[in-house]
């Protein structure tokens, strides 16, 4: 909590650099926004682009046109909904990979040797190192948000993240492995009011292929994201429900 403090700090007190975008606002998930040429004409052949940003749910079985490999697929397709709907299940959180697909909004706060992600969805919180530093060795601890560096290729960051613990890839049982590595892009819109996205994956534990999303914001001055407090005493309530 101390390094997170110290980050977040570093980033109100300082300008982003010079000559780059400022992702800097609040931005809210907008699913309306056409997918953008340019990010879609660099995402690696092979990858299967998942059409379910949003509040979108894939049905069982189906997963986008990701090519699962036999054993995660045994397990994909074995997988009850009701299973997650437990007090010990409810609020674990997803990874990265699914969380920022999801309908709910961020803050970016951007410095010049880091850039912070802060998540509503189950208060997630990402730091993005500019600095030039190297991913730890695959001993290091993982996490669902994950190791992650940036660069800048022009105008666009680009973010590798790996040191993902495993977690949702699909709302149907799909899940990655602590192999799983992400790469995203980011750039604004001409007018500066969109923040457009793909974010890759890859796991050679898992997939055959690779999985790709796009995702859009638009900018929303002036708001900030709230906590999520996920309470999981509603499960209980489910239960008694369906019972």
């Amino acid at each position: 909590m101390a390094t997170l403090a110290l980050a977040t700090a570093g980033c109100s007190g300082e300008a982003p650099n010079a000559g780059r975008p400022d992702l800097s606002g609040f931005w809210e998930l907008d699913a309306r926004v056409p997918p953008d040429p340019e990010l879609m004409a660099l995402i690696a052949p092979n990858t299967a682009v998942i059409d379910d940003t949003g509040a979108v749910e894939l049905p069982l079985g189906d997963f986008g046109g990701l090519e699962v490999k036999p054993e995660a697929l045994e397990a994909a397709l074995a997988w009850n909904p009701e299973d997650d709907m437990t007090v010990s299940n409810a609020c674990r959180r997803p990874s990265i990979v699914y969380a920022t697909q999801g309908p709910f909004p961020m803050e970016i706060h951007q410095a010049e040797e880091l850039i912070v992600f802060k998540m509503e969805y189950y208060d997630m919180v990402r730091i993005v190192f500019m600095d030039g530093r190297p991913h730890p060795g695959p001993e290091a601890p993982h996490s669902k948000t994950g190791f992650s560096t940036g660069r800048w290729e022009g105008s666009t960051l680009v973010v590798e993240t790996t040191h993902l613990e495993p977690a949702t890839i699909t709302n149907n049982g799909l899940e990655h492995s602590d192999q799983v590595r992400v790469i995203e892009r980011f750039r604004l819109s001409e007018d500066g009011n969109t923040l457009l996205s793909t974010m890759e994956f890859e796991d050679p534990q898992v997939l055959e292929n690779r999985g790709a999303r796009f995702i859009a914001w638009r900018k929303r001055p002036g708001e900030y994201v709230y906590p999520y407090d996920c309470d999981p005493t509603f499960a209980i309530n489910y239960s008694e429900q369906t019972e």
